[in-house]
């Protein structure tokens, strides 16, 4: 299974200021930008200010997966922090390194753009976790009270997440799963979001550049910020799973899928079981003086997965994996998906492979569609 928890709330924060009118961006707050942005900003051949993004999955989601794992219904699961790079490699090292940390103290998105003029320092900012009209603002601090500016997160082995990227595509797929056990360890007080910058000496030093641009959750495409949660929930293709259903050959067949039941539409709220049947292609005819009884097929164990496709962009939403294998019971082999990870309003596509005895794999792509809506 693979299930997403879109942010609630992210936000940018840069420690730098304008170099034409001298306005600082230390307390300007970009919360409602469509793009986060982790960069290094450069003045005659020297660093002259970073950022770091800040991303919350602290709602009704995150919850409902803390649950499920206390629950005991999703067992061994990993987490992965998903965020997907708006103008690709350009301004970008050959090689660098991005970390993740829990923040230890709570903030607003706030309602500020960088275009703003004059700047909003409603929110989060470098300095200020909360800065609104009438109040005072509420810098950032460390444990003993002093100010720690840039936000203030807890650090150690444990608690720090990272990816290295090497001529690749920057879009992030970080195991964060460190980070959120400890959030489901420690009560939801725990759960402040995470800061994403650049690793160690690399946000400082001059020999790395990079100026990162990511979907934040106000954009207007499928690419927001998500914490992608995966598992295995699959019941093996093995023993009295199977009921009376025959293995379907595997070594020199030709194969056919059909799914049953499939719906048109499915509601975000739904669990669905996701039916579907393998056969021969072609059946060999034979003579018998007896009557002819039906056996159903499936597919065996390891030799069956599963993907979705959204069909606009083409983009794939959940991947062939070893979180994707396929289930059987009685009836047919089956998955579950839950639908309230899914953008509603949108036709997705489900495809399949099958793994034979000779090592060769077949994907099929035939047309299996459905749309989640709200």
């Amino acid at each position: 299974m693979h299930y997403f928890i879109y942010s609630t709330k992210d936000a940018w924060i840069s420690s730098g200021s304008n170099h034409i009118d001298g306005t600082s961006y230390r307390d300007q707050n970009f919360g409602q930008d469509e793009i986060l942005e982790v960069k290094k900003e450069f003045w005659n051949k020297s660093l002259d200010y970073q950022t770091r993004a800040l991303i919350s999955f602290k709602g009704t989601e995150f919850t409902a997966v803390s649950k499920s794992v206390v629950s005991g219904d999703i067992t061994n699961p990993r987490y992965y922090l998903r965020l997907y790079e708006a103008e690709g490699t350009q301004d970008l090292t050959m090689d660098y390194k991005l970390a993740a940390f829990p923040l230890s103290q709570s903030w607003d998105e706030g309602t500020g753009k960088f275009g703003d003029i004059p700047k909003v320092t409603n929110g989060v900012s470098w300095e200020n976790r909360n800065n609104y009209p009438g109040a005072s603002e509420v810098t950032w601090s460390a444990a003993d009270g002093t100010s720690r500016y840039g936000g203030a997160y807890i650090s150690g082995s444990t608690f720090e997440a990272s990816q290295s990227f090497s001529s690749e595509s920057p879009d992030v797929e970080m195991d964060v799963t460190d980070i959120v056990t400890h959030w489901l360890g420690s009560g939801s007080d725990a759960n402040h979001g995470l800061l994403l910058k650049f690793s160690g000496s690399q946000e400082t030093n001059t020999s790395t550049y990079a100026r990162l641009k990511f979907f934040s959750s106000q954009t207007n495409t499928i690419y927001s910020p998500k914490l992608e949660v995966r598992w295995d929930d699959h019941s093996p293709c093995t023993g009295s799973n199977t009921g009376s259903l025959q293995p379907m050959t595997m070594s020199g067949a030709d194969n056919i899928l059909y799914m049953k039941y499939l719906r048109e539409s499915y509601k975000e709220t739904e669990k669905v079981k996701f039916r579907v049947v393998p056969r021969n292609r072609y059946i060999q005819k034979t003579f018998t003086t007896s009557v002819h009884t039906i056996t159903g097929s499936f597919i065996p164990e390891g030799s069956g997965s599963y993907s979705i496709v959204d069909v606009a962009t083409g983009e794939t939403v959940i991947p062939f994996s070893a979180y994707t294998s396929m289930s059987c019971d009685s009836t047919s082999n089956y998955f579950i998906q839950w639908m309230n990870g899914f953008q509603p309003n949108r036709v997705y596509k489900i495809m399949y492979k099958l793994k034979y005895d000779d090592g060769i794999e077949t994907i099929y792509d035939d047309g299996f569609e459905f749309n989640v809506r709200s």
